[in-house]
Parts: C-alpha cells; sequence; structure tokens
C-alpha cells in the first residue's frame, strides 16, 4: 500500500525551509503531493503555475533520489479535501519554533475533527533553516538583497530577474 503525504503552503517561494520538511517526510511516505494553496485574498510574487515549475524542478530530484513519488498540485478549498481528493493519509507540516506549534497543534485538531482518517504529522526545522520564511525571503529580495543562503539556486535566480532594480 503506498503512503500518501500531503504538504501544503503558499511556496511563494519555495525555500530551502520546504526542502528540509521534504526531505524528512521522504522516510513516511511513499508518494508526497505538493499542494500549493490558492487565496485570492493574497497576491503572490509567483503565479501558482511558476510555483509548480520551481517545485518540480528543486524537489523532483530529492525525491527521485529517496525513491519517493512527487505530484504538485494546487487547492483553494480545506487541506483535508485535497488530502482525500489525492489519496493522501497524512498531511506533512515543518514547525520552526513555539508559535508555529501553537497555530499548526490548533489545525491540526481541527483537521483531526473533520477527517480522522488524515493524520498530521510535525518535523523540527533543522537548526540552519530554523530563522527562514517565505515572507523574510521575498522581503530581502524585493529590497535587493541577495537570498542565496535561503532559497535553491533556481528559485534565487528567479526572485532576482522579479525583483532586478532598473
Amino acid at each position: 500500500m503506498t503512503r500518501t503525504a500531503l504538504y501544503t503552503g503558499s511556496f511563494d517561494p519555495v525555500t530551502n525551509g520546504h526542502l528540509d520538511v521534504l526531505r524528512q517526510a521522504c522516510s513516511v511516505a511513499d508518494r508526497i503531493v505538493i499542494a500549493i494553496g490558492i487565496h485570492s485574498s493574497k497576491a503572490p510574487v509567483f503565479p501558482a503555475e511558476e510555483r509548480a515549475e520551481m517545485l518540480r524542478a528543486v524537489c523532483g530530484p530529492i525525491l527521485e533520489e529517496r525513491g519517493v513519488a512527487l505530484d504538485v498540485v494546487t487547492f483553494n478549498d480545506l487541506a483535508v479535501d485535497a488530502a482525500r481528493r489525492h489519496g493522501a493519509t497524512l498531511i506533512v507540516r515543518g514547525l520552526r519554533d513555539g508559535t508555529d506549534f501553537d497555530y499548526e497543534i490548533q489545525m491540526a485538531s481541527m483537521n483531526a475533527t473533520m477527517a480522522p482518517e488524515v493524520q498530521t504529522l510535525f518535523f523540527p526545522a533543522s537548526p540552519a533553516v530554523r530563522p527562514i520564511t517565505a515572507t523574510l525571503v521575498r522581503q530581502i529580495a524585493g529590497m535587493g538583497g541577495d537570498v542565496s543562503a535561503f532559497v535553491p539556486g533556481l528559485v534565487a535566480e528567479r526572485l532576482k530577474a522579479k525583483f532586478r532594480r532598473p
């Protein structure tokens, strides 16, 4: 039986922290579905199609090396509904600090009530990626800073091009 995990987020942009969670999730899943959340109230830096393309490019080799299948999809409803739709019995989440834990444990509890067959697994961020957030990466890139220590090379290039100053 294939163990499928769903990993949700905006991935705007994908960071080394996201990759850290994915590497850890490979130990519990045979297939990982990365689900890009689409919310009409948010104005992302990268359109969903470009985020999906970057995720396939940077995550694909990591999962392939570990023998884990990868799917990248979008969703605009509840994570548990996306999990059911894609046959996932696990939702994987990363935790950087206590603030993440407080929020994520509430979400996991609500999800467990709505979908008891879907279990949430938490992975602690490795020390090197603990301070990384996509929000901070966007802010640094937007001000012309070097984000190459926080994101994969392809993503750093795309951010640099996106925020190129005239």
